[in-house]
């Protein structure tokens, strides 16, 4: 397998700084939990090692593998998400990295199938519309090959339905019965956009159990908070 060292040591920084700001975030336990990230020009992925202690890892520790999942030579053992990683890789082209939690409230609403609605403008400032619920895996595909299933899972939702979602204006999923995955261009931003997931679901908890029933924000506070944020006429932050 090619390998770019620089261009790869530095991803492995970068996933590493990932990895350690969901520990600082309070979005991971022991070891649960993985951040990954991904070279397109030389097609190799970068991720956590399974079950390394976060008070251990070190850059050169995270796992280097092709995108067919091809592992560097003298890699530790991926992370067991790997084959979901790799297939959101593929199918999103427009990602860079990808970040998986059982972070507790979007956890719950995971395991209770549930979408989390736009309550409000927090949400609207990084998700353009609720953010998803996959269906839940049939018994073969959980016999099968259950972590590439899971990846396809999330991808249906996605591109299966009319219209498509946009990935990148809906930057994480609730996998029914598991946990969120949420993504973006870079590993810092996929792990800003899991942080921000797991605090909008706490608030989105908050406000069902406060007010139940209550409707989500309308379309036209949705979208003019999104696109102040996002986009060629975004206005928020300093260009």
């Amino acid at each position: 397998m090619t390998m770019h060292s620089e261009t790869i040591a530095d991803l492995q920084r970068s996933v590493l700084a990932a990895n350690l700001e969901l520990v600082e975030a309070g979005l991971v336990l022991f070891t649960f939990g993985n951040a990954s990230g991904v070279d397109r020009d030389s097609k190799q992925i970068v991720i956590k090692p399974s079950g390394v202690d976060y008070a251990k890892l070190r850059a050169e520790d995270m796992v280097v593998c092709s995108l067919d999942g091809k592992l560097a030579p003298g890699s530790l053992r991926p992370s067991s998400d790997l084959d979901t990683h790799l297939h959101l890789y593929r199918e999103f082209a427009e990602i860079g990295a990808v970040v998986h939690t059982h972070s507790t409230y979007a956890t719950a609403w995971a395991q209770a199938g549930r979408e989390i609605p736009a309550y409000g403008t927090t949400h609207a400032d990084y998700f353009h519309g609720p953010i998803p619920v996959t269906a839940d895996l049939t018994d073969e595909e959980i016999d099968g090959d259950y972590v590439l299933n899971t990846g396809k899972q999330i991808t249906r939702r996605f591109l299966g339905v009319t219209p498509p979602l946009d990935p990148l204006a809906i930057p994480g999923v609730l996998v029914r019965g598991h946990a969120p995955f949420a993504w973006g261009r870079t590993p810092a931003e996929a792990a800003h956009n899991a942080i921000v997931l797991e605090a909008v679901a706490h608030m989105a908890f908050l406000t069902t159990t406060l007010a139940q029933g209550c409707p989500p924000v309308s379309q036209a506070l949705l979208d003019r908070h999104y696109h102040r944020k996002h986009g060629s006429a975004a206005t928020y932050g300093q260009g």
